[in-house]
């Protein structure tokens, strides 16, 4: 499990799949809101109110986005505007999840041969946009705005080539170099037939 800050009242965890099985759980218990999934949500919310001394209390906003075969990534925010009534005690959480498709992709490649391939086939699903960026000696590319009935078919397309990225895309403006902003596909094209 790894655990990011995002804002001052956002926090971004990432479970793997393994890390879901060590634990006895499958993204179906999540589904299905089991006890094991409230108990494991609980012990990531100490853990990160520790790691990032963060008094978590009141209404959190979970909103969970599954990378296939991958595990899966959530985006934890907790209510700033929270009336002091409504502020519960004795280590209670009120959770309101909820699960959304991912309509934006970003994932990791070692070389820049993966994604000039895989631009080419992106083609035939007339996908365009993405931004690619480089990061620490790898290439990330980030597949935005995406046709909610397409993303599944891109996010195969893409682990074919690269890896889900655990990486925020607010380190990755902050820290990584863009090479091409918003039309990396149609200009890997252009120069890459």
């Amino acid at each position: 499990m790894r655990l990011e800050r995002l804002t001052v009242n956002k926090i971004k965890i990432f479970l793997t799949s393994d890390d879901l099985m060590e634990r006895g759980l499958s993204k179906d218990d999540i589904w299905k809101d089991s006890i094991k999934w409230h108990q494991l949500f609980h012990d990531m919310l100490e853990e990160a109110s520790e790691e990032f001394d963060v008094d978590i209390q009141g209404s959190v906003a979970v909103e969970i986005f599954s990378l296939q075969a991958q595990g899966m990534i959530m985006i934890i925010t907790v209510d700033e505007n929270i009336e002091e009534e409504e502020v519960l005690f004795d280590g209670y959480v009120e959770m309101q999840v909820r699960v959304e498709g991912c309509e934006n992709l970003l994932f990791q490649f070692d070389s820049i041969e993966d994604i000039i391939d895989l631009s080419h086939r992106l083609t035939p699903l007339q996908v365009s946009g993405g931004s690619l960026f480089s990061y620490n000696n790898r290439y990330y590319l980030l597949m935005n705005n995406l046709d909610p009935s397409l993303v599944e078919k891109i996010a195969a397309y893409l682990s074919e080539y690269g890896n889900p990225s655990i990486l925020s895309t607010h380190v990755l403006a902050e820290y990584g170099n863009q090479i091409i902003k918003d039309n990396a596909v149609e200009t890997i094209l252009k120069y890459f037939k």
